[in-house]
């Protein structure tokens, strides 16, 4: 089987502010009584186990808190058929905790840590048993919230390929200054729905795979395989078969994100992994490391986030009017921050000095504090 490193943050990568924000809730963590089952599902995650307090859960909201008690950062999935992502919860760093809400049919599961962030993981498997109703079948506002956020996933899917098509014509024209601006452009769509995206096995990395994120022997392709000619090399010279399996790609995304079926802790679970990606890779600078373009995706993430949360708001507005209008301020006060890098339609290039990286890492750790708390309000009943 081929793997890949996750496309996440490496351990030296996260600021200290980061850091911080992705301790999440780890102070508010359930204890679990032995033997319990029926409250949150206890993980142990280090560089050797993936050790779970049962893997037999029942049907319908699911709470997992997951301890590193390893030396590397790590990661924890629950994956269904095919390696299709049902939640995950990333940047786990040694001696913390973070909970993952998520909501399972009945069915067959894998709960999978990754430690250091790498590979296919330490599996094992989860089994969900019983016939809970799902949220959107007893709740008109959320049922009204995972429709409005896939008919926004569908426009967004539409023009991530249309845009990549353009972007691959050009690559395949040699035509290097407009492939380079292009480039940002197609994947604004891909960044707004990227969560969706990552939740199809192995697409992500095929796609959106920086160079330090591939495993040895396997083959980097993707975008930013294409960004590495363009801006070190100044050249489309060999880059062909990239972009033709960079558009194959991407229309397979596009065919799978038009049909998925999302629950509402998907969304809200999405909401916050946008915004983590932003605080990890985007502020960094990592992420378009040749091109500096990351000012594009870092708006396109928030924006992401954003809209999911709105296609949420009724719901959270019935059981959290405080939490909504919190939301509304910080995700104003991020646009605001990004704006002031505006050139036209687009951004100055990523150089940040120190100040300006804290002060963009100051307004996104505001903002990932209300929206970790978004996925708990939504399954409360």
């Amino acid at each position: 089987m081929i793997t890949f490193t996750t496309r996440r943050a490496t351990a030296t990568a996260v600021p200290l502010l980061a850091a911080l924000l992705l301790a999440g809730c780890a102070d508010e963590t359930p204890q679990v009584t032995p033997g319990d089952a029926t409250g949150p599902v206890a993980v142990k995650a280090t560089e050797s186990e993936c050790e779970l307090s049962r893997r037999d859960v029942k049907s319908g909201t699911s709470t997992f808190s997951v301890s590193n008690g390893g030396s590397k950062v790590t990661e924890f999935y629950v994956y269904a058929e095919g390696d299709r992502v049902m939640g995950e919860v990333e940047n786990i760093g040694p001696g913390l905790k973070r909970d993952l809400i998520v909501e399972l049919p009945t069915g067959k599961y894998q709960a999978v840590c990754k430690p250091g962030m790498v590979g296919d993981g330490i599996r094992g498997d989860l089994n969900v048993t019983g016939d809970a109703t799902a949220q959107i079948d007893t709740d008109t506002a959320l049922k009204q919230a995972t429709e409005s956020y896939q008919r926004y996933v569908n426009s967004q899917a539409v023009a991530l390929e249309e845009k990549t098509t353009e972007f691959v014509a050009a690559v395949k024209a040699g035509d290097v200054a407009k492939a380079k601006e292009l480039f940002p452009i197609s994947r604004t769509y891909w960044e707004r729905i990227e969560p969706v995206a990552e939740s199809f096995g192995d697409l992500d990395p095929k796609i959106d795979a920086r160079v330090n994120d591939v495993e040895p022997g396997t083959e980097w392709t993707g975008y930013h395989r294409i960004e590495q000619a363009l801006w070190v090399s100044n050249t489309t010279k060999g880059m062909e078969k990239y972009a033709d399996q960079l558009l194959v790609d991407v229309k397979t995304v596009v065919a799978k994100a038009k049909v998925v079926k999302l629950n509402p802790l998907q969304l809200a679970n999405g909401a916050k992994e946008l915004v983590d990606e932003v605080a990890t890779t985007k502020i960094t600078g990592e992420e378009d490391r040749y091109s500096h373009t990351d000012l594009w995706d870092f708006e396109a993430n928030v924006e992401g986030s954003q809209a999911a949360i709105q296609a949420l708001r009724p719901a959270l507005q019935q059981r959290d009017p405080a939490l909504v209008t919190t939301l509304d301020t910080n995700f104003k006060a991020v646009f605001a921050a990004v704006d002031k890098y505006r050139v036209g339609d687009g951004f100055k290039p990523y150089l940040p000095t120190e100040a300006e990286r804290k002060e963009l890492s100051t307004v996104i750790d505001a903002l990932a504090e209300p929206v970790s708390k978004v996925a708990g309000v939504i399954a409360k009943k």
